[in-house]
């Protein structure tokens, strides 16, 4: 179901026409050029704390100085150290939404990163195994903080040209952080102490310290000045960034217009709380995709490779703590390459289209990579052991195409802004769960079951690419405000347009009397900021 039959959306929108026009380069343009610097270290990087933290629980494993420490952790003692980061995540993702609306996306994310800096000095000055598993579980109840309005924010400060891309890139920021751990904990293994495990620990601090940094010379969300009456602020975000600070262009004018009267028609409709999640048949359509997404990000077999490829590894008969880390190395580079590429290719693709190809191939790489150790596991067949490792990489471009490169493009497209923190707070959730569920039970399953536990993940993708198919609804090339009231009606998507013509005919957009140029266009900003 895609949106495009109400009047003036898509590709016929007064927006879509504007941007089209553009044919400047977003690197050629001064402000904007330095609002995408800033929001690497502010908002793209953030998931590099989720990845630092995978690949170093991978890489850990493998040092002897972390093994004996910790006496020797396996299933049940491995499952906990690896899933407290989930489950600080599940404690703290119901307040996170309202952190994120009340106070602002900028300060959600300054909150999130304290609470992780604490987490990450306790991981490294642990004494026992309960002191790690309490930094674990402080990093873990700060990342969502850091996520939710860091992802939102993405989606609604960014150049409309740019939004997907964007967005795609920030997961894609997760390998960094995993390849800077694997290369870390490579470097660190043969250390005959216990720095060989403290040093890549005090490292996991280095995103949030960036964020902390950087975040005071970041603007607010247009939008979340707007829902708090300053919408003066908004538009001279608006024209510096988007308009490089020219105060009377139409492209500013229609995008302030078309973002005031959706958040006054959302606020109509609204019913307010975490109740409004269930309150209509378009919501709950949203909460069961957001829901479904938390849990295939997690159980697409991902959890494997992520938290116990040191284990998978034994499986197939490679034993050595060298090759293991190099192992991990190689891959945790291979999918930064193919994610970076997948991010800056596949928004360019129907979002529907991409989620299908990639829930099917990922069926039939794992299908492969289920049999492969099958084989190995009946007969020591070597060739059957190098063929996991050949899947083991294929799976990587295969999950990135949809899981990693489009989730919070799509989660944002999907939400409406009153809803849109709750929304992927839920997606959060879910995925915490599921990542916790997997964390405590996969080490466990593969010290049991071997290959066979490979199966329940078969069966899970092949309900993934039936979910998608059936209920997964078109949002590309669509405005968010557009996709506002994507399963709500034409109706309310007339009254939508007409009071968007209304206030640009009106010009009731609030350009301030004293700013007629670009540089009084800057000055308001800085001076209301």
């Amino acid at each position: 179901m895609a949106l495009g039959n109400g009047p003036g959306t898509g590709d016929d929108s007064p927006i879509n026409r504007h941007i089209l026009q553009d044919k400047v380069p977003w690197y050629k343009k001064r402000n904007l050029r330095m609002l995408y610097i800033l929001m690497f270290p502010t908002c793209i990087g953030i998931e590099m704390t989720s990845g630092f933290d995978s690949s170093m629980m991978n890489g850990l494993q493998a040092v002897p100085a972390w093994d004996a420490f910790f006496g020797h952790p396996r299933s049940t003692i491995l499952g906990l150290l690896s899933a407290l980061y989930s489950l600080g995540s599940i404690c703290s993702l119901p307040i996170v939404p309202l952190v994120t609306d009340r106070f602002g996306r900028r300060w959600a994310i300054i909150f999130g990163s304290i609470i992780m800096v604490i987490g990450a000095a306790l991981q490294t000055a642990s004494q026992d195994f309960a002191m790690f598993v309490i930094g674990r579980f402080l990093l873990g109840l700060g990342i969502p903080f850091a996520i939710v309005a860091a992802s939102s924010m993405i989606g609604e400060l960014a150049y409309p040209k740019e939004r997907a891309r964007i967005g795609s890139l920030f997961n894609a920021s997760w390998f960094i952080g995993a390849i800077v751990a694997a290369g870390v904990t490579l470097g660190t293994f043969e250390m005959p102490n216990n720095w060989s495990w403290r040093i890549p620990s005090i490292l996991q601090v280095i995103p949030s310290g960036l964020q902390l940094i950087f975040m005071w010379f970041l603007p607010e969300s247009p939008r979340w000045l707007v829902s708090k009456g300053r919408g003066e602020e908004a538009y001279a975000i608006l024209a510096k960034y988007h308009a490089e600070g020219d105060l009377n262009s139409e492209l500013v004018k229609l995008e302030y217009a078309e973002i005031e009267t959706t958040l006054a028609l959302e606020k109509e409709q609204a019913k307010g709380g975490w109740k409004e999640l269930v309150s209509a048949p378009g919501m709950r359509r949203r909460l069961l995709i957001c829901s479904f997404l938390g849990l295939a990000t997690q159980w697409s077999g991902n959890g494997l490779t992520s938290y116990f490829l040191a284990r998978i590894l034994d499986n197939v008969g490679i034993h050595d703590d060298r090759t293991k880390n190099l192992i991990n190395l190689a891959m945790t580079c291979w999918g930064f390459v193919n994610a970076v590429s997948l991010a800056l290719t596949v928004p360019k693709m129907r979002r529907r289209s991409a989620y299908l190809t990639c829930t099917i191939a990922l069926t039939m790489i794992f299908t492969g990579w289920t049999i492969a150790s099958a084989q190995y596991s009946i007969n020591g067949n070597q060739a059957a052991s190098r063929a996991v490792i050949a899947f083991i990489f294929l799976y990587s471009p295969a999950y990135n195409m949809g899981f990693n490169a489009l989730t919070y493009t799509y989660l944002v497209e999907l939400f409406p802004y009153h809803a849109r923190a709750k929304g992927i707070a839920v997606f959060q959730w879910w995925g915490r769960a599921a990542g916790f569920f997997n964390q405590f039970v996969n080490p466990i399953g593969i010290a049991n079951a071997g290959w066979k536990y490979y199966i329940s993940y078969c069966i899970f993708l092949l309900f993934e690419v039936a979910f998608v198919w059936f209920l997964f609804p078109e949002t590309s090339n669509r405005t968010l405000e557009e996709l506002a009231f994507l399963f709500e009606g034409d109706k309310i998507r007339e009254e939508q347009q007409k009071r968007i013509e209304e206030e640009v005919h009106e010009n009731r957009v609030p350009i301030p009397n004293s700013a007629s140029d670009k540089e009084s266009a800057l000055h308001v900003e800085h001076s209301q900021l």
